[in-house]
C-alpha cells in the first residue's frame, strides 16, 4: 500500500510500467589495501566501551580532501581487482541487451489526456509523454536525458493538473533526495517561470482549479551543508502559479515535533479538502484535513495520535474512504464522514483472510488489492462493502495501479512477475474486462525460466516464504544469489528485473526470502522484525541460506547474498553472525553503524524502526548486531564487495566507508573485502541506466567468481 517509509531503496519497485572465469578463487592474487588512518576515539555510553577509530570517514567526501583521497585509493584497488574477472565484461554486455526493451509506466489520465513515462531501451532516464487519446500517438513533454551529459539528472515526482493543462515536476540531481519543482505548460511544452527549491520527501498535489499545488519542504540549509543537513521542520506549502517561492503560503507545520514528516498530500476529488498524512515512522501516521473553501485554511486534526496507520483511498462528498490497521492487523477499509463535528469511523470492508495492500475508488467500485502469500489478488466491492467479484489477472504475480476518479469507468493496471515483464492493461470497471495497453518484448526466452515458491522454517519455527528463480534445466546444486530486505513493513513482491535474469541464464539461481520485518503478512510480520525483534530478521535470512543448501538448490560453497539499504544492514549483520555460510556478500548502501545512524540526514526518522541509540535497552540491542561493531577477527569471512555512492544523502556513504575500513583491518581471511564507490549517484532513485548496468556487472562478476558460476558469452 501507500506506506510512508524513507529508508527504502526502490530496487524492487515495478517501474517498468518500472568467457568462463579462468582464475579460480584459490589463485586470486593477494590484495594490498590502502592504509586507513585510525584515530584514538573511545566512548562509554551506558558504561559500555565503544571504539570508533574510523569516525573521520563520516566527513563529506565532496568537501573533505582526506576522505576523497581514501575513496580514490579504494576505488583504484577495487577496479584493479575487478579487471581480473572475465565475467565482468560478459555480464555488462548481456545486461545492455536485457535492459534494451521498450517499457512504460501506468498512464495517468487528466483532462482527457494520458501521461506516462517511457524508456525506449537503455536510455539513462525515462522520458515523460502525453497522448490526447488512449491509443493515440504520444508526444514528448520532458526528456531528462538532455539535462546532463552523464545522465545523472533525473525526472522525479510529477503531477498533472485536473484539466491536463499544466504539469508540475521535480528535478533530482545526482541521486540526492533534494528536489527542485518546476511547472510546464502541456499545450505549448514551455517551462514556466515557477521554481520551488528544497522540496524533499513529498508528492505534489494540485488544487482542483489548477491555480497551484501543495508540496512539502524543509528550510533552506546553510551554504555547503545540503548533503549532510538533518531533516527537521518539514512543512506543507501552497505554491500559486506565477508567484515566487517566497510568496508560497505556509499551510501546515509541526514545530513542536521537528522530525515529523508531512510527505503524503491528497486533494480530494471534489477539490474541497487537502488531506495531510504526517508520520515519524512507517507504521503509523496522523491525519489532518483543511477545508479549502474556508478563508483561513485552518488545519483540522482527524487523527492526532501515532497509534495506527491511515491512508485516504478517495471520497464521496464529505465521506472519506480510508485504509487503516486500527483493530485490523491485516488492514481494512473504513469511512469517516467529516461533515460531523466528531466523525464516526465505520467499517466498509472488514479485515479479510489476506493482507490488504492497496485500494482504489474508481468507477463506483472499491478495487482492493490483497496479498495472498506475497502474490496479488484484486477483489471488487460496492461502496457499501458488498462483494462484487474479482479482477481476473493474467497470472501469478504482482498487480499495481487501478487509480482514477470515482465516476470514471476507465482505469489501468500493470502486471509483472519474475518471468513476466511489465504489461499494462486498460481495465473497464463496468464490464470487469481488460485489454493490453502496452506489452514489453524482451531479449530472452522466458519460457525457459522456472519460478517456484517454497516455504521453510526459521530458527523459532516460523514459516517463511521464499521465491526461487532458475532455468528449467537447472535441477542440481547451482551457484545462488539470495536477496532480502526485511524492514519497514515493506513487501518484496514478484517482479521482472533484467539483472536477475542475467544471473539466471548463466545457470545460477536467484532466490528472494520474504523474511519478517516486511509487510507480507500484515503488521504482525513487521512487528516481529522490528526494534528488539530485529534478530528474527537475521535468523530468517540465515535459515533461508541453510535451507537452500540442505535442499540441494545451492552447493555448500556456492551461496552469495545481496541486499540494499536496510537490506545492506541485513547482509552486514548476517555475515558477522554466520561467515561460514556464505561464499560472497554484496551489501549495498547499507546502514552499518547502528550506534550513530540517527546522527546523519534522515537517520532520526529510523528510530521508530530500529530503536534509539540514546535509550539503554535499544543501545544494547543495536550493539549486538551493528555490522561495524561486530566484525570477528580470527574467523574466515566470505568475499565482500560493498557498494555505495558519494551523493547518497539517505544512508550517507560514511556507513559503508567505516565498515569496509574495519573489514580491511581485521584478521578475517585472505578473500577480498572491497568497496565500490559510485560518483554522482545517490541511494538508488534516479540512477542512470548505464551506472546500474556497470554496477550490476561488477557485483555479479564478483559473486560468480566466488561461488564458482561458470560465466560464458551468450550464444
Amino acid at each position: 500500500m501507500r506506506r510512508v517509509a524513507f529508508l527504502v531503496l526502490p530496487l524492487l519497485l515495478v517501474t517498468y510500467f518500472i568467457s568462463a572465469c579462468s582464475q579460480s578463487p584459490t589463485t586470486t592474487p593477494m590484495i594490498t589495501y590502502p592504509q586507513t588512518k585510525r584515530i584514538d576515539l573511545v566512548e562509554k555510553p551506558f558504561g559500555q566501551t565503544v571504539s570508533d577509530p574510523y569516525r573521520w570517514l563520516e566527513n563529506d567526501v565532496r568537501s573533505d580532501k582526506e576522505v576523497a583521497s581514501w575513496v580514490e585509493l579504494q576505488n583504484k584497488v577495487t577496479n584493479t581487482y575487478l579487471d581480473t574477472l572475465p565475467g565482468r565484461a560478459i555480464f555488462e554486455e548481456r545486461l545492455k541487451q536485457l535492459y534494451n526493451y521498450e517499457r512504460f509506466t501506468i498512464p495517468v489520465k487528466k483532462g482527457g489526456r494520458y501521461f506516462y513515462l517511457r524508456n525506449s531501451g537503455v536510455q539513462n532516464q525515462r522520458v515523460l509523454y502525453v497522448r490526447d487519446s488512449v491509443d493515440g500517438q504520444g508526444r514528448v513533454l520532458i526528456d531528462p536525458n538532455s539535462w546532463a551529459k552523464d545522465g545523472a539528472i533525473a525526472l522525479a515526482e510529477w503531477s498533472v493538473s485536473n484539466d491536463g493543462k499544466r504539469l508540475a515536476y521535480a528535478v533530482q540531481d545526482g541521486g540526492t533526495d533534494w528536489r527542485t519543482i518546476r511547472v510546464l505548460d502541456v499545450n505549448t511544452g514551455k517551462v514556466l517561470g515557477d521554481e520551488v527549491k528544497w522540496a524533499r520527501f513529498t508528492n505534489i498535489a494540485w488544487a482542483k482549479d489548477g491555480s497551484g499545488f501543495f508540496y512539502a519542504r524543509f528550510p533552506e540549509p546553510k551554504q555547503g551543508e545540503a548533503s549532510q543537513a538533518n531533516v527537521e521542520n518539514h512543512a506543507v506549502y501552497f505554491h500559486a502559479i506565477g508567484k515566487t517561492q517566497a510568496q508560497d503560503r505556509l499551510v501546515y507545520s509541526t514545530l513542536n515535533q521537528p522530525t515529523m514528516l508531512h510527505s503524503y498530500l491528497i486533494v480530494t476529488k471534489d477539490g474541497r479538502y487537502v488531506a495531510i498524512l504526517s508520520t515519524l515512522s512507517s507504521i503509523a501516521n496522523k491525519l489532518t484535513v483543511i477545508d479549502l473553501q474556508s478563508a483561513d485554511w485552518k488545519p483540522r486534526k482527524l487523527v492526532d495520535n501515532l497509534d495506527d496507520q491511515w491512508v485516504i483511498v478517495g471520497n464521496v462528498g464529505t465521506k472519506l474512504f480510508l485504509i487503516t490497521n486500527k483493530d485490523a492487523p491485516r488492514l481494512k477499509v473504513v469511512t469517516m464522514d467529516i461533515a460531523a463535528a466528531d466523525p464516526v469511523i465505520a467499517d466498509v470492508v472488514p479485515e479479510q483472510d489476506a493482507v490488504l495492500n492497496d485500494a482504489s475508488l474508481v468507477g463506483g467500485r472499491l478495487l482492493l488489492s490483497y496479498m495472498v502469500d506475497v502474490k496479488t489478488e484484486v477483489r471488487r466491492y460496492t461502496l457499501e462493502g458488498k462483494a462484487d467479484g474479482v479482477v481476473k489477472l493474467p497470472g501469478i504475480g504482482t498487480a499495481i495501479g487501478f487509480e482514477g476518479d470515482e465516476d470514471d469507468q476507465e482505469t489501468f493496471y500493470g502486471f509483472t512477475s519474475f518471468n513476466a515483464p511489465g504489461t499494462i492493461y486498460r481495465y473497464d470497471v463496468a464490464s470487469n474486462t481488460a485489454r493490453i495497453w502496452s506489452e514489453a518484448k524482451v531479449a530472452i526466452d522466458l519460457n525457459r525460466i522456472a519460478v517456484e515458491q517454497r516455504f521453510y522454517t526459521s530458527k523459532d519455527g516460523t514459516r517463511i516464504p521464499m521465491f526461487i528463480v532458475r532455468h528449467k534445466d537447472v535441477t542440481g546444486p547451482a551457484p545462488t544469489l539470495l536477496n532480502a530486505y526485511g524492514g519497514y513493513g515493506l513487501v518484496d513482491p514478484p517482479g521482472f528485473m533484467p539483472d536477475r535474469l542475467a544471473w539466471v541464464e548463466q545457470g545460477g539461481v536467484f532466490a528472494i526470502a520474504n523474511i519478517r520485518g516486511g509487510g507480507e503478512y500484515g503488521n504482525a510480520w513487521h512487528e516481529a522484525g522490528r526494534r528488539q525483534n530485529k534478530q528474527n530478521v537475521f535468523d530468517d535470512f540465515i535459515a533461508a541460506g541453510e535451507y537452500l543448501k540442505a535442499q540441494g538448490i545451492t552447493s555448500q560453497d556456492g551461496l552469495a547474498i545481496q541486499g540494499a539499504s536496510n537490506g545492506g544492514l541485513l547482509i552486514g549483520a548476517v555475515v558477522n553472525q554466520r561467515p561460514d555460510l556464505f561464499a560472497a556478500a554484496l551489501p549495498q548502501v547499507g546502514v552499518m553503524d547502528m550506534l550513530r545512524f540517527d546522527q546523519f540526514t534522515a537517520g532520526k526518522l529510523w528510530v521508530d524502526e530500529f530503536g534509539s541509540p540514546a535509550r539503554e535497552a535499544d543501545f544494547r540491542n543495536l550493539l549486538k548486531y551493528s555490522p561495524y561493531h561486530n566484525i570477528q577477527s580470527g574467523k574466515a569471512y566470505p568475499a565482500i564487495l560493498a557498494t555505495t555512492a558519494d551523493t547518497d544523502d539517505r544512508v550517507v556513504p560514511g556507513h559503508t566507508f567505516k565498515y569496509v575500513a574495519a573489514l580491511q583491518a581485521a584478521a578475517i581471511g585472505s578473500k577480498p573485502h572491497l568497496v565500490r564507490i559510485e560518483t554522482r549517484a545517490g541511494h538508488g532513485a534516479g540512477k542512470p541506466t548505464d551506472k546500474i548496468i556497470e554496477e550490476t556487472a561488477d557485483m555479479w562478476a564478483f559473486a560468480a567468481h566466488w561461488t564458482g558460476l561458470d560465466v560464458k558469452p551468450e550464444k
